[in-house]
């Protein structure tokens, strides 16, 4: 009950301090009472002491010779009477004799506060720390008749470590009386207060169910004073906040299922660029995490100049403004996306800061870009055949017809275009349906030597013509793969064509397999010409073709269509290539589940 306890502590708190600020000042009066009367109760007694040593110091120097080892038996002798430290001062602060330390040692005492006061009036005194006894301590000088001559001055040293005990005893009997006085003090004052505040004890309560969430919470009024009126008040404040917390958290939740839902990303922003919230599309397109987020900058949250600086122009102009920004968001590599981003400023006074909304168009511009290099390289790879037609065609009708041998072989070479026509109409065709899904795979439990058995007797005449060795490596132990057989089968052929087609005679082309945990990698290694670094990421695109390939034929669809029969099949495919020192194309399979 906090604003109860905040109340009894308002009553309570001017009588608590009160006693408190008592009992501290007595216990500080007190221990200062004692403290210098203890000290003056001593200091008296000292200097009656150090009278003694001066009656009786002029006879025994007259008895004695008034060497400086005779004043040092004489302060011994004296010091251990009177159980203190004695020191004999000539008038110009020479020490003359001492009972504790060796005097040869000890520097001038003249300007030693206590024996200034005994020059000056007969008797001086003062309280030094000392760090070699680890205590305050007592110094008592007295001016000596003429008759003590050449003593003038003695003191006595004495360690306060009894008072500082007495002192402290003292001071634990005032603090344990002041804290049994204040307990009792917050005890009375408590309990005035808690009868004071019981009025409001239930309506407090209440209070703190509706904080809690509680908000059917009611109390019933029971007095007709300013109490009553309060809780009814507060019923009626409570029935209103009802209503209105349960519409915007109908509202609250249609909007937030509208933002966890969009594919636009959305962040709202403070006047300072803050981030105060975005939805799961804004953190997937930047690939942040949104509770790491919340509460950093826009710029630390984009990082990108572009962006940066269509913020910066909104917050400047107070207008909208919206810019396509494409930015590399792979960190290194070479994905990219393109965003359309639209900044509004908001000018809501009660809520000023900006919408930001980011429509992520990389699918769309890459479909685009699809399209586009698509229709390029098919209008490309047809008009050389549709050309070489044409000229053939007008080459005929201009006579050549008339010769049969010319006319045979201008048909022959007709008959080669369209056959390359019709190779890549087909495999745009076969391509087409395995990406739609629509090609058919019959996958079953497969050996790997059966796969490879088939590709390489099929390639094995073009190996011997082009003047390479083919060599198999398998080991025994290889599990079988789920595949096609007829399809991978495929994706071999056109591995070692390619193997074959760039790799000058005299080389070597090695098939081989091995296993890693669940599935089988299966490799196509020669030693011929290499593929460059820069076009090792573009070699599975359909139509792509590296330079060493331009002039080789070709419809560039082969490894695309490779690429796409192996991913049917839930694997990989990669190349590892050295531009000069040959290729190795790799790609996995999974193992049949037995």
């Amino acid at each position: 009950m906090y604003h109860s306890r905040s109340i009894r502590m308002r009553i309570a708190l001017p009588f608590v301090i009160l006693i408190v600020a008592a009992t501290a000042g007595l216990a500080l009066y007190l221990s200062h009472y004692f403290r210098e009367a203890y000290l003056e109760t001593l200091e008296t007694r000292l200097l009656a002491d150090l009278r003694v040593v001066g009656d009786l110091l002029p006879a025994q120097l007259a008895e004695e010779a008034s060497g400086s080892n005779d004043l040092d038996a004489a302060a011994r002798h004296y010091s251990n009477l009177l159980g203190a430290r004695l020191t004999f001062i000539a008038a110009d602060g020479a020490v003359l004799g001492e009972s504790d330390h060796d005097r040869s040692t000890m520097e001038s005492h003249l300007y030693r506060p206590e024996i200034q006061q005994a020059l000056d009036r007969g008797s001086g005194s003062s309280i030094r720390y000392s760090v070699t006894a680890r205590t305050e301590i007592i110094y008592v000088a007295f001016a000596l008749e003429e008759a003590a001559a050449p003593v003038r001055i003695a003191r006595l040293a004495l360690p306060l470590a009894e008072v500082q005990a007495e002192l402290a005893r003292l001071n634990r009997t005032i603090l344990s009386t002041a804290v049994i006085a204040a307990t009792l003090a917050v005890a009375l004052a408590l309990l005035i207060a808690s009868r004071t505040t019981s009025p409001v004890r239930h309506l407090t309560a209440m209070a703190q169910q509706v904080a809690a969430g509680n908000l059917d919470a009611r109390l019933l009024p029971t007095t007709q004073d300013e109490v009553g009126q309060l809780t009814r008040a507060f019923n009626i404040m409570a029935e209103n906040l009802q209503d209105k917390l349960n519409a915007l958290t109908t509202e609250q939740s249609r909007s937030s299922s509208i933002l966890d839902h969009m594919a636009d990303g959305v962040l709202v922003l403070d006047v300072d660029g803050g981030v105060q919230m975005l939805n799961p599309a804004a953190a997937r397109i930047f690939d942040v995490a949104p509770e790491a987020t919340l509460g950093s900058t826009f710029s630390a949250l984009v990082r990108h100049h572009r962006l940066i600086e269509l913020w910066l122009r909104c917050q400047r102009t107070q207008q909208e403004q919206q810019e396509a920004v494409e930015i590399d968001h792979g960190k290194g590599t070479r994905r990219c996306r393109f965003l359309q981003v639209i900044i509004t400023p908001q000018q809501t006074p009660s809520a000023p800061g900006y919408i930001v909304i980011v429509q992520d168009l990389t699918r769309i511009r890459r479909l685009e870009t699809i399209r586009r290099d698509f229709i390029s390289n098919v209008s490309h790879e047809l008009r050389t055949p549709l050309a070489s037609l044409s000229a053939l065609v007008e080459t005929l009708q201009d006579g050549a017809l008339e010769d049969p041998t010319m006319a045979q072989r201008f048909l022959n070479h007709m008959e080669r275009e369209l056959a390359t026509m019709t190779q890549i109409v087909e495999e745009l065709l076969e391509l087409s349906r395995i990406e739609s899904n629509r090609a058919p795979f019959f996958m079953q439990s497969t050996p790997i030597a059966t796969l490879v058995a088939v590709p390489v007797d099929r390639m094995l005449p073009q190996v011997k013509r082009a003047g390479l060795t083919l060599a198999v490596e398998l080991p025994d132990a290889l599990a079988p793969v789920l595949a096609d057989a007829e399809r991978i089968q495929q994706v071999l052929t056109n591995l070692l064509h390619n193997a074959i087609k760039f790799t000058p005679s005299g080389g070597t082309i090695t098939v081989s397999a091995h296993g890693e945990a669940d599935k089988v990698i299966i490799a196509v290694r020669d030693t011929g010409v290499g593929i460059a670094e820069e076009e090792l990421s573009r070699i599975f695109e359909r139509f792509y073709k590296a330079d060493r390939a331009r002039s080789s034929g070709g419809t560039g669809l082969g490894l695309a269509i490779a690429k796409h029969i192996i991913q049917a099949h839930r694997g990989q495919i990669w190349v590892e290539s050295v531009e000069g020192r040959g290729s190795t194309f790799y790609f996995s399979l999974p193992t049949a589940q037995m």
